[in-house]
């Protein structure tokens, strides 16, 4: 996991999601600690705005002593993320 690395935030007008590949929540130690209110597609999960994404920025913050650069992404659409898969996280193949 770089921790330079931009990650992205999705937002449609009624919650927002951060794009997080499996490889950096398992780096982190939170793989198993994300709800189901997050969703997921392929490799990436996208990690609730209210307490994944907070629990994904103070674990990074953690590791690396500063806070995950975000760049922001605004719809006033409905997100297609709303339509991916549910984060179950023992959906995860090894």
């Amino acid at each position: 996991m770089d921790e330079n690395k931009v990650y992205k935030v999705y937002s449609d007008p009624g919650h927002g999601w951060t794009a997080v590949k499996f490889s950096d929540l398992i780096k982190l130690g939170i793989l198993q600690k994300i709800s189901k209110f997050s969703y997921f597609k392929g490799s990436t999960a996208y990690l609730e705005e209210d307490s994944d994404m907070t629990l994904f920025c103070n674990k990074f913050k953690a590791m690396y002593g500063h806070f995950p650069a975000l760049e922001f992404h605004n719809s006033d659409k409905t997100s297609p993320i709303r339509s991916y898969e549910r984060y179950p996280y023992d959906c995860i193949s090894d």
